[in-house]
């Protein structure tokens, strides 16, 4: 069984490795949507897409599961040792790229296949998640 500080510490590791990968999948998106629809004029309508397009919708449940590990990580509210664990479980889970998945995991696939750096990011992912 893991140590309340190993599943906390260990969610916390993952979480900066989960922000470098999202940054990573976004700019990886994003060049491949400016291929297809020309450049992003500014960051301010590159965020604005990312929110609202459908194009990047994939990527929004990986947003929303860095705000609720942040919920989590918070000294305010902090989580209980089965909650971080869950948290843990849940990322394993949702980063498996598959190609006859759900639309993230095709994406997720897609994007790994087209850039070496989040493959690699992918792998660091799952070495930390399947830690003992």
């Amino acid at each position: 069984m893991t140590s309340s500080l190993d599943a906390f510490q260990r969610l916390r590791d993952f979480r900066s490795l989960l922000l470098k990968l999202h940054r990573a999948l976004l700019n990886s998106e994003r060049l491949v949507y400016e291929q297809f629809h020309g450049r992003i004029s500014s960051n301010n309508e590159f965020f604005r897409l990312v929110i609202e397009h459908d194009w990047f919708s994939w990527l929004r449940p990986i947003s929303q599961f860095i705000v609720e590990i942040d919920e989590a990580l918070s000294p305010k509210e902090p989580a209980t040792l089965a909650q971080a664990e869950a948290l843990l479980a849940k990322a394993d889970e949702m980063l498996q790229p598959d190609l006859e998945g759900t639309t993230l995991e095709k994406q997720y696939y897609r994007a790994i296949q087209r850039d070496p750096d989040i493959a690699l990011m992918h792998a660091e992912v799952k070495k930390l998640l399947h830690q003992d």
